[in-house]
């Protein structure tokens, strides 16, 4: 861990220079059977593009207020650290009519169009797939986001203790996000090559900490299980040994 990071950012980038070919986030989705692990190098990779479209395409400003509307999920993952990347506030769930953009998963497309700003829609299908009809009013991330830069430079400095993080109610600067993730981190006694498999939602902190953050401080990686409810406990073991899980949430 590094005490020197303030910002999620600043954790990517030294995990990026410690080990890029170690896994970050592995994904299942009990519902669709989906697989898919990102080493940190591809994860740094999707959100350098992420934050070109959300600075360039999308016209994102550090301060501005990104509703997002999606589950825990690899691309959800890769929208944080974008927004933090840029200096965007997300607000996990927020509500799309007071947030400057929004980002919704297929499920919540009716909810976001309260948006008056610029709305991105991810159909969340396995390998990052596109809609098969692109949702009116909406920019198909997984359209938008290949043709994307490799390498990003923010256009202005993102201020550690500005506003980064809405959840649960609470607002969190990036330093106060980065310095609980490092905390957190601690309590569950993470360090470098830790594997936490969780089940638990993005809508509060808890979830957030388990599902990225507190990996992402300390050297670890994520196992991220969504629909994890439909999962015997004898796949759920087998699981476990076979991702070489060392910690459950």
């Amino acid at each position: 861990m590094n005490s020197t990071d303030r910002t999620p950012a600043d954790l990517l980038r030294s995990a990026l220079a410690a080990d890029p070919g170690r896994p970050l986030v592995t994904f299942y989705d009990d519902a669709t059977g989906e697989r898919v692990e990102l080493s940190v190098a591809t994860f740094a990779n999707w959100v350098a593009k992420t934050s070109n479209l959300l600075q360039g395409d999308l016209g994102a400003e550090p301060g501005d207020r990104l509703a997002l509307l999606l589950p825990a999920h690899w691309q959800s993952a890769v929208w944080l650290l974008a927004c933090a990347s840029v200096g965007v506030v997300v607000e996990v769930g927020g509500d799309p009519a007071d947030a400057d953009l929004v980002v919704s998963g297929p499920d919540s497309l009716e909810e976001a169009r309260a948006c008056s700003g610029e709305r991105v829609a991810l159909a969340l299908r396995p390998l990052g797939g596109r809609f098969p009809q692109p949702p009116a009013g909406f920019a198909d991330y997984a359209v938008e986001v290949p043709g994307q830069g490799d390498r990003f430079a923010p256009f202005a400095p993102v201020d550690a203790d500005g506003p980064g993080l809405v959840v649960g109610g609470e607002e969190l600067s990036y330093a106060e996000l980065s310095s609980r993730a490092r905390e957190d981190a601690v309590k569950l006694g993470l360090g470098t090559g830790s594997r936490v498999l969780t089940g638990l939602g993005y809508d509060t902190w808890e979830g957030l900490s388990a599902g990225l953050y507190a990996a992402l401080a300390s050297g670890g990686s994520v196992v991220l299980c969504r629909n994890l409810d439909r999962l015997s406990p004898e796949a759920l073991a087998q699981r476990v040994e076979s991702e070489r899980v060392t910690h459950s949430l």
